[in-house]
């Protein structure tokens, strides 16, 4: 029997989670399908791919050569699939985009009015996670495009979308002493610093703006969203840097942003796709509209 899209689907699926229930409710199947599945192509290959586990799974050599291979398969055969959907006219079909958190809530409503307008046949699916897990799932052919904060990787084709400046973030009783502060970087890298928890990528350009050794950036207070590091700035205990386009979350009573005297440190958002994708023209009119 012929190796099939379904059993290197199935083998993706169990060398991400390396759980077969996991892996068979991923693939919206049961487990004993999913197995019975991998066991064929086992026979097929002629090789052990798995070792069975109580609780876990682990692969073996041949099955981790055959994972990666099949992760490889899988996204070719998705990029010939956009490759149709490109035949089809500008954005037709679907679009699965993924956003990281600092910036789905204040663009999304802006794409999606300007696409019910300019596209309304346009199916967008939206996924919002951390950096690190989109780029993951847009090399895998999960996702068609991503948006984040550059850099993504020299892998990936990217258009930019925005400069994005930060401000401070400050308790309101302290607005006037920032204002008035003439090195505003070295006054962070003495304040209690509040930054989203590891793997948000404004943490990571946080800690570098501020040049936070180790040990600091360790003591600093580590929040899971914006809302809840700006209520506790409203309270006084302690500042965060606050890209422009989150200005929003500083809308609250006791909060104050304060812009930097020159040359504020930015993020800098763009578009990333798999270079191998055939929808460039599609990603192209997707930046506009990102772009308002």
């Amino acid at each position: 029997m012929a190796v099939s899209l379904r059993q290197l689907r199935y083998l993706e699926a169990l060398a991400r989670t390396r759980h077969f229930g996991r892996a068979a409710r991923l693939c919206a199947v049961t487990q004993p399908a999913l197995s019975m599945q991998i066991r064929d192509l086992e026979r097929d290959l002629g090789v052990a791919l798995v070792e069975r586990r109580a609780g876990a799974v682990a692969l073996t050599p041949a099955g981790e050569v055959a994972a990666a291979r099949a992760e490889a398969i899988l996204a070719a055969v998705r990029d010939l699939e956009d490759a149709a959907r490109a035949g089809a006219g500008l954005l037709a079909g679907s679009v699965r985009l993924g956003l990281i958190p600092s910036v789905a809530p204040y663009l999304l409503p802006v794409l999606l009015r300007a696409v019910g307008e300019r596209h309304p046949a346009l199916d967008l699916q939206i996924r919002e996670s951390q950096t690190a897990a989109l780029l993951d799932e847009l090399r895998r052919g999960d996702l068609d495009a991503v948006v984040a904060a550059l850099p993504v990787g020299p892998d990936l084709e990217t258009l930019p979308l925005r400069d994005d400046p930060f401000l401070v973030a400050v308790a309101a009783s302290d607005a006037g002493a920032w204002a008035r502060e003439t090195d505003p970087r070295a006054r962070l890298s003495r304040e209690r610093l509040l930054l989203l928890e590891e793997g948000h990528c404004l943490r990571d350009q946080a800690i570098q703006y501020c040049g936070l050794p180790e040990p600091q950036t360790r003591r600093a207070l580590a929040a899971a969203s914006l809302a809840t590091i700006m209520s506790m700035v409203a309270a006084g205990h302690g500042v965060t840097l606050l890209p422009r386009l989150c200005a929003a979350e500083a809308r609250r009573p006791g909060v104050a942003l304060v812009p930097f005297p020159s040359a504020p440190p930015r993020r800098h958002l763009a578009l990333a796709w798999r270079r191998s994708s055939a929808r460039r023209r599609d990603f192209e009119a997707l930046a506009e509209l990102m772009r308002g």
